[in-house]
C-alpha cells in the first residue's frame, strides 16, 4: 500500500530544499573574486616584464615574480573549483549535457571528494609560498621560516588524512548501495556475454568478484558493489566474431567518457553475440574512471522498482540511483513486460534523461521495443536514443557455434 505523506511536512520539506538557492549569491561572490586573481595576475606579470627590459631584474627577482604568478593561478585553480564543484554538489545540477570541456571531476564531484581536491591544492599553495621563503631565505627570518615549515606539515598531513579517510568513507558507501541492488544470480558467463541461470537449490555457494591487482582500490571496490555476473574486459572480446561490428565505436566507448557527458549507450543483437560482455566491460571501465556502477538483468530492476513502488518510495528509490552515474540493464525484451512494469521503466529513462547514464542489452532493436514495453515505447525509445550511442551485434550465437564445434571434434 502507497504511503500518504502528509502535506505540511512535504511543503516544509521543499521549504527547507529551497533555502539552497542562498548559497547562490556566494558563489558569484566568488567569480569577482576570480576577476580580482585575473588582474593581480596580469599586473604583476606587467612589473616583471618592465623589470625585465630595463635591465633591472635579478635571477631571484625573476624566480620569485614566476613563484608569485604560478602562486595567483593556483589560488584561481582552487577557486574555480569551489565555485563550480560547490554550487554543483550545493545549489544545482549544472547541466553541460556533454560540453566538449566539461571537467572530468565534475561527473562524480561530491562533499568528499571536494575536501580532497581542495586540501590537496592548498597543500601545493603552501609549497609554493615555501618555496619563495627558501629562495629569499637572506631576506627571511629564521623565525618565519620555521613557522612557514611547519604550517606546510600540517598542511600535508591534514591533505593525507583526508586522502586516507576518503577510500574507507567511499567503499563504506558502495557497500551499503550494493546491499540495496538486486541480487544476481549465480551463472556461468561465456564468451559471448549470455549467462545460463541455474536452479537455486543447483546453486553454488555465491562469491563474489575476485578483485584483480591494481594501484586503485577505490576502483576496486566500485568494481565488487557494482553486482556485475562476472568480471569482464575488453581486451576479452572476440572483435572477430559479430559480423558488420563499428569497432572505431567501441574503442571510443572504451574511454568512459560517455558517462561524464550522461550519453547512453544500447548493444542491440542476437543472442549470444557478446552485448552482455561489452556492457560489463564498458561498465568496469567506468568504475576504473571514478563512477559508480549498478549492473542487473531488465527483470531485477523490474522488480526492485515494483518493490519501492508498492512501498511508496519509486521517487526516493529513483532519486537514489543518482548516486550511480551508470546503470546497466541486462536482457530487455526477453521477459514479457506488461503495462505497469512499462510504466516503471519510462519513469526509470525519464527520470534519468540528460542526467546520468545506462547501458541496455537488448535481442531485438528500438523500433521494435513496442512488443515488449506497448505504448510506453515511443516516449521511452525517444528519450533514451536522443543522447545513446546504437551498437548493433551481428551474427551467430558465440555459444551454438561453440557447441557446434565441440560436437564435430
Amino acid at each position: 500500500m502507497a504511503q500518504v505523506q502528509n502535506p505540511t511536512t512535504t511543503t516544509l520539506g521543499y521549504a527547507l530544499f529551497a533555502t539552497r538557492w542562498l548559497q547562490a549569491p556566494l558563489y558569484f561572490g566568488l567569480v569577482a573574486a576570480q576577476g580580482v586573481y585575473v588582474y593581480k595576475f596580469f599586473k604583476e606579470l606587467w612589473t616583471l616584464i618592465l623589470m625585465c627590459v630595463s635591465g633591472h631584474a635579478t635571477e631571484t627577482y625573476v624566480m620569485l615574480a614566476v613563484l608569485k604568478l604560478v602562486d595567483v593561478v593556483m589560488i584561481a585553480n582552487l577557486l574555480i573549483m569551489v565555485i563550480v564543484g560547490g554550487y554543483e554538489t550545493f545549489v544545482s545540477r549544472i547541466g553541460l549535457q556533454g560540453h566538449r570541456d566539461q571537467p572530468e571531476w565534475l561527473s562524480h564531484v561530491n562533499s568528499n571528494v571536494l575536501k580532497v581536491k581542495l586540501a590537496t591544492a592548498i597543500v601545493g599553495i603552501s609549497s609554493v609560498h615555501l618555496l619563495q621563503m627558501f629562495v629569499d631565505v637572506h631576506h627571511t627570518s629564521r623565525h618565519a621560516l620555521l613557522w612557514g615549515t611547519v604550517i606546510h606539515m600540517a598542511f600535508i598531513a591534514s591533505a593525507a588524512i583526508l586522502a586516507y579517510m576518503s577510500g574507507p568513507m567511499v567503499a563504506h558507501t558502495d557497500r551499503g548501495h550494493a546491499d540495496r541492488a538486486p541480487a544476481a544470480p549465480v551463472q556461468a558467463p561465456d564468451h559471448g556475454g549470455r549467462r545460463h541461470t541455474e536452479p537455486e537449490s543447483q546453486r553454488p555457494p555465491a562469491a563474489a568478484v575476485p578483485p584483480q591487482p591494481g594501484p586503485d582500490a577505490d576502483a576496486e571496490a566500485r568494481i565488487r558493489a557494482a553486482g556485475f555476473p562476472a568480471r569482464k574486459v575488453l581486451e576479452e572480446f572476440d572483435q572477430q566474431h559479430p559480423r558488420g561490428f563499428d569497432r572505431e565505436v567501441l574503442a571510443r566507448l572504451g574511454k568512459a567518457d560517455f558517462v561524464a557527458a550522461r550519453r547512453n549507450v544500447v548493444f542491440v543483437g542476437p543472442p549470444g553475440t557478446g552485448k552482455t560482455h561489452l556492457a560489463v566491460a564498458l561498465g568496469v571501465r567506468a568504475c576504473q574512471a571514478g563512477h559508480r556502477v549498478l549492473f542487473a538483468t531488465a527483470a531485477e530492476w523490474a522488480a526492485r522498482l515494483a518493490g519501492a513502488r508498492a512501498a511508496g518510495r519509486l521517487d526516493a528509490e529513483l532519486a537514489a540511483l543518482d548516486d550511480h552515474p551508470l546503470l546497466i540493464v541486462d536482457e530487455v525484451g526477453y521477459t514479457p513486460c506488461d503495462a505497469a512494469t512499462a510504466g516503471l521503466f519510462f519513469q526509470l529513462v525519464a527520470h534519468r534523461y540528460e542526467r546520468a547514464s545506462l547501458i541496455l542489452t537488448s535481442d531485438r532493436p528500438l523500433g521494435r521495443w513496442d512488443e515488449v514495453f506497448g505504448p510506453s515505447a515511443p516516449a521511452l525509445t525517444d528519450r533514451l536514443a536522443h543522447h545513446a550511442e546504437i551498437v548493433r551485434l551481428d551474427g551467430d550465437s558465440y555459444r551454438t557455434r561453440r557447441a557446434t564445434s565441440a560436437w564435430a571434434d
